[in-house]
């Protein structure tokens, strides 16, 4: 299983949202939010699907950040 954090102060929550409903098909995912954080748990096939799965992850949520950051 491969965890992310994602940090309140540095994603927008629709923004981690979005990357899981683009992501959810590929690995079985799951959500939890810890004070100051959304914590996602990937599970796929293997180590190395879960490691690719989140960190294409982490990155298209960042990505939807710094673009939904200009418009706000």
């Amino acid at each position: 299983m491969k965890e992310l954090r994602f940090h309140k102060d540095l994603y927008h929550g629709e923004s981690v949202d979005s990357a899981l409903q683009v992501y959810a098909r590929y690995a079985e995912i799951t959500t939890a939010e810890e004070n100051d954080y959304w914590v996602v748990r990937i599970e796929a096939s293997s180590p190395a699907r879960e490691q690719r799965i989140g960190d294409e992850m982490a990155n298209y949520a960042l990505g939807l950040t710094i673009r939904e950051g200009a418009h706000r």
